[in-house]
């Protein structure tokens, strides 16, 4: 059971949350937080010894939500190539309906934290590798499976494809104009199919089959 404190807590990282990922850590003042709970300064410096402190649960908090519907989509699929089809599919409209508010937290967090804030900074890279160690995993199993090549480089696919959905997540939010995400999804959709399914004939050249 949580705790009188636990809950306060809780509630304070699920307030702050979605004003840390619209505005950035700069942008985001202790009295917006204060605004936002309805607590007195007592009730938040009680719980949370920093600003830096209560960015990180927050971080983790976005990022969980957001992590959890890709999980979800992906978990769905059975076979290890489907899967990696969902993923793109998953993020399809993602910059118009994206399940935190502000957007996606890895590039909300990452743009901003620097080595002045290196806790969070770590927190930021442990969640990218999360990420991308899954990806990885995916690969590998479908390279096992005979649905992926066996001369596909499975790390650099995983940093490949990651990095693919980030930057058009960062392209669609930066010019607002939502059909650049899309576009590069089916792209990478193409890319998936002519470069790593097996049985397929590489139409864009290898990118690390090495």
């Amino acid at each position: 059971m949580l705790t009188k404190a636990d809950k306060t807590r809780q509630f304070i990282i699920e307030q702050a949350a979605p004003i840390f990922n619209r505005k950035g850590f700069a942008g985001t003042s202790m009295s917006d937080i204060l605004e936002a709970t309805g607590l007195a300064k007592g009730g938040l410096y009680g719980n949370f010894g920093s600003k830096e402190e209560i960015a990180r649960e927050a971080f983790k908090y976005s990022f969980e939500k957001a992590y959890g519907g890709v999980v979800l989509a992906v978990g769905a699929k059975e076979s290890p190539f489907e899967k990696l089809m969902a993923l793109c599919d998953y993020y399809k409209d993602y910059t118009k309906n994206s399940p935190v508010d502000g957007g996606c937290p890895i590039l909300n967090f990452s743009i901003e934290v620097d080595d002045t804030m290196p806790r969070l900074k770590k927190d930021v890279k442990v969640a990218i590798e999360r990420q991308l160690h899954d990806l990885y995993r995916v690969i590998e199993k479908g390279k096992r499976l005979g649905e992926i090549r066996k001369d596909v480089n499975s790390e650099k696919y995983a940093s490949l494809i990651y990095a693919h959905i980030e930057g058009a997540i960062f392209l669609a939010k930066a010019l607002d104009d939502h059909k650049k995400l899309n576009q590069s999804l089916e792209f990478l959709k193409s890319m998936i199919v002519t470069e790593m399914k097996e049985g397929s004939h590489g139409k864009h050249g290898h990118h690390g089959r090495d």
